[in-house]
């Protein structure tokens, strides 16, 4: 259910609260530019910080951080506790209320900080890495960080603040990736990726209060929050669901197989997954709170529903498909030769991260829509058939793991859509339409790339990359010029392309 909370007093109505949706495709779209213009510098960052310090640092050295992660990331969601999500939805947020969330987000930070800090020896202990535990100690810290921030991020985002936000996620991973170079530069081994988290979270912390220009008020009576926490409660145990599912691999792979295995994984994994996933945020929080204030008008909200799938199918998921065919120059140009282990778990990742776009856009009705029940019921229906995959799949190895990784999207994808259509309006037909192009255009243009990589194996990974590209951009090509429909979809992402730029 959508959150209905009490409006301020007449004439206190806080900033946050652009409630009509007079002008909010204009909103949207200049959202829309900063955020995805920003977004361009961070995945550089991100892709830099790959590079750079896959060379720097060990493959164990990663695979420690990404043990401590895979544990202590849970605790991330706690600390939200769907929170934002709550606020970033609701029609209203008084300034009392706003107070509120912040000391309740501060408030579960510190209790985390100290469960995790105090419970480092069984992290150690469940890995059989002593190391970790000074490790689980420090990253204990980025609970109450991150909880100070939680609320000054939702509440730039309800005000459609993107500059600041895009600013801050910028600026942050930007500095600590100059901290951890710095550091691997000295010899610190796996504490410069230690370091790397916590510049970030300070630096991300700093920059959101000053651009939010507000402090918190003691904590206030009359001030309700009870209808957030049953948004976020639901939200919490949906993310929960979906975070347990997205890591048993990392966990799987650790356990059975060792750091080195795991560090392998993990940096394929970061060489594709942090990079897609910097693209999906920033476009969640530019298209939630524009859905959220089109939830009550039917054709609108299925209009940018469409939009929005067709916008990442074309774009997003043709870069996947690149990725999948040409994985293995790729891998040897970012991440060098002691990580050619690397490059079909890559492959199987960009597979994997084409049916997960597909399916995204679910999550952004269901959030505005306030169906956050319902997200649950399909968290645990998806979230099983990846556990599934991903075990059988670990009888294989590593690469029998990311091979379950792969499966589970696309399985789970068909559903997620029909699942969505049982619980509200959406133009079901038309998505699963559009994400057929996407799909077969996808298909024919990663094997494209893969041929004429095959093809120009002896000229080096720089021209089977640019062959590549060549043949993926040939393929698509074909498809606008041979197909009206696929012109038709083009023709308005062509269209919100430029209406970008315009802005």
């Amino acid at each position: 259910m959508t959150i209905r909370t009490p409006r301020s007093r007449p004439g206190r109505r806080d900033a946050a609260d652009p409630e009509d949706t007079r002008g909010l495709g204009g909103r949207a779209v200049r959202g829309a530019a900063v955020t995805l213009g920003a977004q361009g510098g961070k995945v550089v960052v991100q892709v830099a910080s790959v590079i750079v310090l896959a060379r720097l640092l060990s493959p164990h050295d990663y695979g420690l951080i990404a043990m401590v992660v895979a544990i202590i990331g849970v605790g991330e969601l706690f600390r939200d506790f769907g929170l934002s999500s709550a606020s970033i939805q609701s029609p209203s947020v008084s300034r009392g209320q706003r107070g509120n969330l912040f000391w309740i987000n501060a408030g579960i930070g510190a209790v985390l900080t100290a469960i995790v800090f105090s419970g480092a020896g069984l992290i150690a202990l469940a890995f059989r890495q002593p190391d970790l535990v000074p490790i689980a100690h420090a990253l204990a810290f980025t609970f109450l960080i991150n909880g100070l921030g939680t609320q000054y991020r939702a509440d730039l985002v309800r005000r459609m603040r993107f500059s600041a936000v895009a600013t801050a996620d910028i600026l942050a991973p930007a500095v600590a990736l100059a901290v951890a170079i710095v550091s691997a530069l000295a010899g610190w081994g796996f504490w410069a990726l230690v370091a790397q988290q916590l510049t970030q979270a300070l630096v991300l912390l700093v920059v959101l209060i000053v651009a939010a220009g507000w402090l918190p008020g003691l904590p206030r009576r009359d001030a309700p929050v009870g209808a957030f926490l049953a948004f976020g409660w639901n939200m919490l145990a949906s993310q929960l669901v979906t975070y347990v599912s997205n890591n048993i691999d990392n966990v799987l792979v650790g356990a059975r197989f060792g750091t080195a295995a795991l560090g392998v994984y993990s940096r394929a994994f970061q060489l594709l997954m942090t990079p897609l996933n910097q693209v999906r945020v920033p476009l969640t929080t530019v298209a939630l709170p524009a859905l959220s204030r089109l939830q009550d008008q039917k054709e609108r909200f299925g209009e940018w529903l469409s939009r929005g799938q067709l916008a990442l199918g074309y774009t997003i998921v043709a870069g996947l498909a690149l990725v999948a065919g040409a994985s293995d120059p790729l891998t040897a140009l970012l991440l060098g030769p002691k990580w050619s282990a690397a490059a079909p778990i890559l492959r199987l990742f960009a597979v994997a991260g084409i049916f997960q776009l597909l399916a995204f856009v679910g999550y952004w009705a269901y959030v505005s829509r306030g169906l956050t029940g319902a997200l649950l019921r399909y968290s645990l229906v998806s979230a099983a058939i990846k556990v599934v995959c991903i075990a059988i799949g670990s009888f294989g190895g590593v690469l029998g793991v990311a091979i379950g990784y792969a499966i589970a999207p696309a399985l789970s994808w068909p559903l997620s859509l029909w699942w969505l259509s049982r619980n509200t309006a959406v133009p079901t037909a038309r998505l699963y339409a559009g994400a057929g192009r996407v799909l077969a255009c996808a298909m024919l243009g990663g094997a494209a790339a893969w041929a004429a990589c095959t093809t120009a194996a002896a000229l080096g990974t720089v021209v089977q990359v640019a062959a590549a590209v060549v043949a993926l951009a040939l393929v698509y090509g074909v498809a606008v010029l041979l197909i009206p429909a696929i012109r038709r979809d083009l023709a308005g992402v062509i269209a919100v392309a430029r209406l970008l730029r315009s802005r």
